[in-house]
């Protein structure tokens, strides 16, 4: 919007010439960003504290967590409905509106956002944490991902490849079947994220390392010499993706003012969902899809212990965890939730230099 309105007028003032570029764009995406939740957030909070928009965070069968989590009970949650609105007011403010690539990460993640609204309030007027059915927020998610799929696919067949990560021209050609993989790297990462999102800054802390990488990997993606050079597809225009991972880190860091241990608002589900999916969405549009596996390897370790987990327990009725997701079972094993915080943030640094990594070592 702002970027619309002054850019033209570079024309009578040379310094709004500064707007053509994207990262000065995507740096006041971050802050606006990041300023918005933290100026607003205590009336956010207060309002959701008046509301009394919490639910309880413990699991039946886990006294111990139970136990743990107790005074968390009355922290409200929905914190992430003005996460999601710091994002979309940046990225109007500062993003190129006649981008598609661009357009498609913001309405991707208003979509995402609405089931998880949906999700958080079904749980609070019920008072218990039963909201959406699982295959009704698995069907919003795979309508996202069928939908962007077949969008891509028609658009332009070449889309339907896969760059791995560490090969310079190793790319894989999936035809029709790309729309499957959109479904599985959407739902995937969304429900990874959800599953991250159960300490007191965990999933935010982890989601800044990894939508500041994807910020830097659609700039190069998008700039015609640095593509050439580090061998990375050519992709006019997803550039501008940067200011959307922009402003999505800075709402992250600005609500992770607030969630940092003890938290005193949580994300619920209409913030992870959303990020989850963003993420998801930025990968998709700049050809990383695989490289999500090693630049988000907190939430991939996350939605791996529960799969471990189910599957153990079904085939041998043992638990290869004290309880999942994995973050809970180091709890269990002693570790205060301060430093499980901070050692997984750790990990999620190394995942991201790793992913960095991949520019040159091909």
């Amino acid at each position: 919007m702002l970027f619309s309105l002054l850019y033209p007028l570079k024309e009578h003032f040379f310094a709004f010439n500064v707007l053509k570029y994207i990262t000065f764009r995507a740096a006041l995406a971050y802050v606006f960003a990041f300023l918005f939740c933290v100026l607003l957030g205590p009336l956010v909070i207060s309002a959701l504290r008046d509301l009394k928009v919490h639910h309880s965070h413990g699991r039946a069968g886990f006294a111990s967590i139970s136990e743990m989590t107790a005074d968390k009970a009355v922290v409200p949650t929905m914190g992430g409905a003005f996460v999601v609105l710091a994002v979309g007011l940046s990225c109007l403010l500062w993003g190129d509106l006649s981008n598609r690539y661009f357009c498609i990460a913001l309405l991707g993640v208003v979509w995402l956002a609405l089931f998880g609204f949906a999700d958080d309030a079904l749980k609070l007027m019920r008072q218990n944490a039963r909201g959406l059915k699982g295959r009704v927020k698995l069907m919003g998610q795979l309508a996202l991902g069928v939908a962007l799929g077949v969008y891509l696919y028609r658009d332009d067949p070449g889309w339907a490849t896969i760059s791995v990560p560490f090969f310079k021209d190793w790319v894989c050609a999936v035809g029709p079947w790309y729309v499957v993989l959109v479904c599985l790297v959407i739902t995937g990462t969304s429900n990874a994220v959800n599953l991250t999102d159960g300490l007191d800054g965990l999933a935010v802390g982890c989601t800044v390392m990894v939508t500041m990488t994807y910020a830097l990997f659609s700039y190069l993606t998008g700039h015609a010499v640095f593509a050439e050079y580090l061998y990375l597809p050519y992709l006019p225009g997803s550039g501008e993706l940067m200011v959307f991972c922009a402003a999505l880190a800075g709402a992250s860091t600005g609500f992770l003012w607030f969630n940092a241990h003890p938290a005193s608002v949580f994300l619920g589900d209409t913030g992870s969902l959303r990020i989850g999916g963003a993420i998801a969405i930025v990968a998709i549009l700049i050809k990383k899809e695989l490289l999500l596996f090693i630049v988000g390897g907190v939430f991939v370790m996350e939605a791996l212990s529960v799969i471990l987990q189910v599957g153990s327990f079904k085939m041998t009725g043992r638990r290869m965890f004290k309880m999942a997701p994995v973050h809970h079972h180091f709890q269990l094993e002693g570790w205060k939730e301060s430093k499980v915080v901070i050692r997984f943030w750790i990990l999620g640094a190394i995942f991201s230099l790793m992913g960095l990594a991949t520019l040159k070592l091909r």
